[in-house]
């Protein structure tokens, strides 16, 4: 039975700049940064005298609008993680040519990335009504318009297509180990459907386990975290020593920790720590609504990967230092991008040890007898005083 097609959705942002600013140059940049961690990059942008297809990278024989709405197109048609039009009337015009519908239901569409100067803002609205996201004219302001629920994907697309030489799975927590390195994940419940798997997971590859970080499965879901840990956190991997929650310990606002650790009081002077089964002194996690936003720094369980809170904390702590720490967290700086200011996690030395230790039940403080915490900070974090402390979080 004959059904027309559906206007396509389209979830788009616009970048607002002074007339004279050169943002062609930035979302071109961010574009390619994008399309540089391995998503899927369209649509075209005005570089000089020279309309640039992204997809390409060659120049476009066409005016902007006639360009922009063969871009969109194409992007649409290969079902592109992002499309960039530079310029509003090039977008509205290929919006309108492909009747995308902006509106209730848009948050699920293509996002598309645009520009306007600040004296046109009206025409965004009256264009998109309360649809789209205005952002400001800078790097960071893109990265949280692109929105950490991303970082999974982020994660997964960089991790290699290699042997996975074993899958280690204990009681509490698992392993996978690859030629280069281990990584661990906790497991959310009982492990039971995960090892009547076993012999499907080990035909795969280090990079389509680590696919299954996109699944809602939470068994799956930390198979594929722990399958991104063995890609990032290699065996030769050199960074700061211990996990980075010390470079907090002088911050003079608020420190909300989400996930407590031993050793916490020495570490960080008064925090307001948030835990799912809280102590005395301690909060909920329905508190995170109200401790998160404002605060000067939140130190945050690696944990939180696994459960998928962590795009939601990254969310609420928009502007405030952010530490992701634990045996869990992937040492890379991928996470720089998404508001993490220090990763620190666990590089695993001693595998074959390790292994032991996790079919007989290892707690995450013992895991350090098979390797070392070790952190990264990103390139514009301010310095601190080294200390020695390895912590980890009560639950990973």
């Amino acid at each position: 039975m004959f059904a027309p097609t559906k206007a396509p959705w389209i979830n788009p942002g616009v970048v607002i700049h002074e007339p004279d600013a050169p943002v062609d140059e930035m979302i071109a940049k961010f574009a390619r940064t994008i399309a540089g961690r391995g998503f899927i990059v369209g649509g075209c942008v005005r570089i000089g005298e020279e309309t640039i297809d992204l997809a390409t990278g060659a120049a476009i024989n066409l005016d902007g609008e006639a360009a922009a709405a063969r871009c969109l197109r194409a992007a649409m048609r290969e079902d592109a993680d992002l499309a960039v039009i530079s310029g509003f009337p090039a977008f509205r015009r290929a919006a309108i040519d492909l009747t995308a519908e902006v509106g209730q239901g848009a948050s699920q569409g293509m996002p598309v990335l645009t520009t306007i100067p600040d004296g046109s803002v009206q025409h965004w609205h009256d264009f998109v009504g309360t649809g789209g996201a205005l952002i400001p004219p800078a790097m960071r302001g893109l990265w949280r318009w692109w929105g950490p629920e991303r970082l999974y994907c982020d994660l997964a697309l960089g991790v290699a297509g290699d042997e996975v030489r074993q899958i280690v799975i204990g009681p509490r927590w698992l392993m996978v180990e690859g030629p280069a390195g281990a990584g661990l994940a906790y497991l959310p419940r009982n492990a039971r459907d995960l090892i009547g798997r076993l012999p499907e997971f080990r035909k795969m590859s280090l990079k389509q386990l680590a696919e299954f970080s996109g699944s809602w499965d939470p068994l799956e879901m930390a198979l594929g975290i722990a399958a991104i840990n063995a890609h990032y956190n290699r065996f030769d991997l050199e960074g700061e020593m211990g996990n980075g929650a010390q470079i907090f310990g002088q911050e003079a606002g608020r420190v909300v920790v989400i996930g407590a650790f031993p050793g916490l009081s020495e570490t960080l002077p008064n925090p307001q720590v948030i835990e799912n089964d809280p102590r005395p002194g301690e909060y909920p996690t329905i508190a995170m609504d109200t401790l998160l936003p404002g605060c000067a720094a939140a130190v945050v369980a690696s944990s939180t990967l696994v459960n998928r809170n962590l795009p939601r904390i990254l969310r609420l702590a928009q502007g405030s230092r952010v530490a992701l720490i634990g045996p869990v967290t992937p040492l890379t700086p991928r996470l720089h991008a998404y508001g993490v200011e220090i990763v620190g996690g666990m590089v695993v030395r001693d595998a074959k040890g390790l292994a032991a230790a996790i079919r007989a039940g290892a707690l995450p403080r013992e895991f350090s007898r098979f390797g070392q915490y070790l952190h990264l900070r990103r390139e514009d974090a301010p310095q601190a005083k080294l200390c020695r402390f390895n912590a980890f979080p009560r639950n990973g």
